[in-house]
């Protein structure tokens, strides 16, 4: 059975399906405080097909998640931003929506890499960043979807019992 049926049979609530055309349309979150870098990311990442929305503010990037729920399959941000740091943005992301983060800097001293790995990062890129790397991220996407479903299927959320449509408990009463 694909992936697409059994979303739609077992009707996971929390499970955003994967569009048809992914990972081409993937919608990616960029959130930089440097209009330049932003252009050239946003360059970059629409000739890999992806969507993309972009933020210059981090408080601002918040918002847009949580206006728009599964309105996003990832986030790309800066660390060093004057109004949040990237690393709390990552903390909220991860409390609230908990979407794959990739934190970018051109500062690639480890402390600081290791700091977004440990925060919950699932990758650290260094500025300038490459093409290279933006054309690979749709991977943390589906690594996450994956895993999410592992969860689903090990905490019994979904069991051969869910993927059959249930009789209505109203047609044992109902009068002939």
């Amino acid at each position: 059975m694909s992936t697409a049926s059994l979303i739609t049979t077992w009707k996971v609530r929390d499970v955003v399906p994967v569009p048809d055309q992914f990972p081409t349309s993937l919608r990616v979150l960029v959130v930089d405080d440097d209009p330049t870098c932003l252009i050239f990311l946003e360059k970059m990442l629409r000739n890999c097909s992806y969507d993309v929305t972009k933020c210059n503010r981090a408080e601002t990037a918040l918002l847009k998640l949580r206006e728009n729920r599964n309105g996003f399959d990832i986030v790309i941000s800066d660390v060093h931003m004057p109004d949040m740091d990237g690393f709390k943005l990552l903390e909220h992301i991860g409390l609230e929506m908990d979407l794959p983060v990739i934190m970018m800097s051109a500062d690639d001293g480890k402390d600081v890499v290791m700091k977004g790995v440990t925060h919950g990062a699932c990758d650290y890129l260094i500025k300038p960043v490459r093409i290279e790397a933006l054309k690979n991220i749709w991977q943390h996407v589906v690594r996450k979807r994956k895993n999410e479903w592992k969860d689903l299927e090990q905490s019994g959320s979904v069991e051969e019992g869910d993927r059959q449509p249930k009789q209505s408990e109203d047609a044992d009463y109902s009068s002939s």
